[in-house]
């Protein structure tokens, strides 16, 4: 299945900005999952290309004029193997993943709610507690932002998909598992409108398994990997610095249509 991706971000200031740097990660990359057939980014300035810790393709652009809207714009097409039913095939050590985040930490009630759903580790299992964190947290959109951590999630009992990957992110460290974040995009037939998506991964018998607990889809059949980290923080599309600019406003498209 071929998919074509356009995501474009706007930002608008009160005054003008200047001497700004921005850290993008908006580029998928092959895999045994994925093959990407064209891709480009679009950002002003100075552009740098290189990887990070996790192997992300990780863009740096540098903005040394006055200017008061910028726009990045990431679009391409990408080809899905449908026949690819587990998560990455990739040699990272699981053990990267084990490591504590102020975004995944568990309080005691997560873990009793983990270990009731997950009395013995298995997939199954897991996806009983996928469920019950759905149940637990229905998807509601703008009730969070990228600061709520899967406490401040877990006990407001709301959230979106980057507050649903954490919360099972940090339930199945606390179950003695690696676990990962991934963000990239979801493909939904015959919605065209789709934010840029988050799920999760948890390395279980020698083999990474997808859990996308905002949709209950535990096989990546619809989904584009750009980034996997340990939290939003190691995968965010954009962040950034400036001088000055004061307000800032952002707003996001992102369009997946088949091809």
């Amino acid at each position: 299945m071929r998919l074509m991706v356009n995501h474009q971000t706007h930002y608008s200031y009160s005054e003008e900005a200047s001497n700004s740097i921005q850290y993008i990660k908006m580029m998928p990359f092959n895999n045994s999952h994925q093959n990407v057939k064209s891709w480009d980014i679009s950002v002003p300035g100075e552009m740098q290309m290189k990887r990070d810790a996790f192997n992300n393709i990780w863009i740096t652009s540098s903005q040394r004029f006055a200017y008061q809207q910028m726009t990045i714009m990431a679009q391409g097409i990408v080809e899905l193997n449908l026949t690819s039913e587990n998560g990455l095939d990739d040699q990272m050590n699981p053990y990267l993943f084990m490591q504590p985040t102020p975004s995944t930490l568990c309080n005691p009630e997560m873990k009793e709610f983990a270990h009731r759903y997950v009395p013995v580790v298995s997939r199954e299992n897991l996806m009983h507690l996928a469920a019950a964190i759905l149940e637990r947290i229905p998807y509601i959109s703008y009730t969070t932002n990228v600061n709520t951590t899967a406490v401040d999630a877990f006990e407001h009992q709301q959230g979106v998909c980057q507050d649903h990957s954490h919360v099972f992110i940090a339930m199945c460290k606390s179950l003695g598992l690696a676990a990962r974040y991934v963000s990239g995009y979801l493909f939904v037939p015959n919605t065209s409108h789709l934010a840029s998506h988050a799920w999760a991964e948890v390395f279980l018998n020698d083999l990474w398994y997808c859990f996308d607990i905002s949709n209950q889809l535990f096989t990546p059949s619809s989904h584009i990997y750009v980034a996997v980290g340990r939290d939003y923080w190691d995968v965010a599309p954009v962040r950034g610095m400036r001088e000055k600019g004061g307000l800032e406003t952002m707003h996001s498209i992102v369009q997946v249509l088949a091809c």
